[in-house]
């Protein structure tokens, strides 16, 4: 199966899948991100986690999803795409970043707008991870709902067919034992002997 998402944007895109629902033998799932350029991005092979890699150009970036682990079975991907601006500097470039900011707020301390822009980054970034962590806990909660439903649908099958079961060899039973104590009725002439 191929997936294939469009990325205009140049920031690390990780993407989370998470396997809800398998029937066969394993829940791992093998996926390959492709560049538009054809190479090969980023490689997973686990049950669930994320995909981080760097969108550096512009163009459909691929999702080959491979099922070799869970011979002749089915499965159930959640797909979450989200876009991290995280800081890929060195840590001295950060210091020095963090100064300059530092000394541009003491300068801008009076600026109105500024200090509501910044305020608005800072809580549109942590309602973004509290978004992102609401996510994973919907994933695992649809997980475990997945898997109660197969298994609840599982139980109902085998204990209606063991219903079934013990019903019929009830009747069986029955029968046999209603042969068993048979007796016709004889005359003075049929009589067994002893």
């Amino acid at each position: 199966m191929t997936f294939t998402q469009t990325i205009i944007s140049t920031p690390p895109l990780p993407p989370t899948r998470w396997i809800q629902f398998c029937v066969g033998h394993d829940r791992h799932l093998s996926v390959t991100v492709n560049a538009p350029g054809g190479l090969v991005i980023s490689t997973v092979d686990d049950a669930q986690g994320q995909i981080n890699f760097e969108a550096k150009e512009t163009g459909f970036y691929q999702m080959c999803f491979s099922n070799f682990h869970n011979r002749f079975g089915i499965m159930q991907v959640f797909l979450s795409f989200g876009v991290y601006y995280g800081n890929q500097q060195n840590p001295s470039k950060i210091k020095e970043e963090e100064k300059n900011k530092k000394e541009e707020i003491r300068k801008d301390l009076n600026n109105t707008l500024s200090i509501i822009a910044d305020a608005t980054y800072i809580l549109e970034n942590r309602v973004f991870h509290m978004f992102r962590y609401y996510s994973f806990g919907r994933m695992r909660k649809s997980v475990d709902y997945f898997l109660l439903l197969s298994n609840s649908q599982y139980i109902t099958w085998w204990s209606t067919a063991l219903s079934l079961l013990i019903v019929t060899s009830g009747y069986l039973q029955l029968l046999f034992l209603k042969r068993l104590f048979v007796t016709k009725t004889t005359t003075e002439e049929e009589k067994p002997r002893c």
